[in-house]
């Protein structure tokens, strides 16, 4: 038996009743999207980025974790987290993890700010994007300039 076959003795609402203009036919276009002719739009990636940021986040979490650990602890082990911090790569995790945190930061109040019923038309929801970005950058821009004359000093 074929599934173009009806069997001979069938329940009719179980049975499998298909005609042959039924029978899938191949199609050679994709059937979603792939990357080599997606083309990215603004809140699909801010929307990734923002996962991405919280994931910072939490992994960002250890380091201030293991850096209060060390300063309850007592002086030597906070010198041995504090060395770690100012090496380069402490450094860069800082400064990344500033980024995730002001980005997760704006972004959000994008969020409530949507959750209100406003900005919810499309040029606006992009003006909130670019705005998030720039208020991103400003506000670690800020941050580093601060921490740096006060880390040299």
């Amino acid at each position: 038996m074929t599934l173009l076959e009806e069997p001979a003795n069938s329940n009719s609402a179980l049975s499998c009743n298909f005609s042959k203009r039924d029978v899938m036919t191949s199609d050679p276009r994709p059937l979603s999207p792939h990357l080599q002719i997606y083309r990215w739009q603004l809140t699909s990636v801010l929307s990734i980025l923002h996962r991405f940021s919280g994931i910072a986040l939490s992994a960002g979490t250890l380091l201030l974790v293991w850096w209060l650990v060390a300063a309850a602890t007592g002086p030597r082990s906070y010198a041995g987290v504090q060395h770690f911090i100012g090496s380069w790569l402490g450094r860069i995790l800082l400064f990344g993890w500033s980024v995730a945190l002001y980005y997760h930061l704006c972004n959000g109040l994008r969020h409530l700010w949507w959750d209100s019923g406003r900005g919810l038309e499309l040029p606006q929801v992009y003006a909130g994007g670019w705005i998030v970005l720039g208020a991103t950058v400003v506000l670690t821009a800020v941050t580093w300039i601060i921490a740096i004359a006060h880390w040299s000093a």
